[in-house]
């Protein structure tokens, strides 16, 4: 099984960006932590970041046949990307959407997901631990 985790922009940003929000953890410190995981399951990942939407698109359109499940923290391109929608639409390859705060608790713009509807779920608000919880729900996808 091969899971693929795509973090969108400002996430390279972590542990140093409003760290009361987002916590003191960095997305390297993730990464680490979720190839420990990976390696313990028996599975193995792919780990990218990209402040370009585009660049998301395109790795989520290769994802197809390669990848078992796609996990994606699209950030701020959550509350405005039609393009990855589409794309995660189009390649049917099962997606969960994560956020390390709680969305729906914030600015009423961060409220709506434009991806939400494509997704298998959403796992929000439990800071570095979205990833892992994401982690645990992909391995569940595949086995069911």
């Amino acid at each position: 099984m091969n899971i693929l985790f795509l973090n969108g922009p400002n996430l390279n940003l972590l542990g140093q960006r409003q760290p009361e929000i987002y916590g003191q953890t960095t997305l390297a410190d993730i990464e680490a932590k979720l190839r420990e995981l990976a390696a313990e399951a028996g599975v193995t990942m792919d780990f990218r970041q990209s402040n370009h939407e585009g660049e998301l698109v395109t790795w989520i359109q290769q994802a197809h046949g390669k990848f078992a499940v796609i996990v994606i923290n699209a950030a701020a391109y959550t509350h405005t990307s039609v393009a990855l929608r589409d794309a995660i639409s189009a390649v049917a390859v099962p997606t969960i959407e994560i956020h390390l705060s709680n969305i729906h608790a914030r600015e009423e713009f961060r409220h709506q997901s434009m991806i939400a509807a494509v997704c298998r779920g959403q796992i929000a608000g439990f800071g570095e631990q979205s990833y892992y919880l994401a982690f645990k729900a992909a391995l569940q996808l595949k086995s069911s």
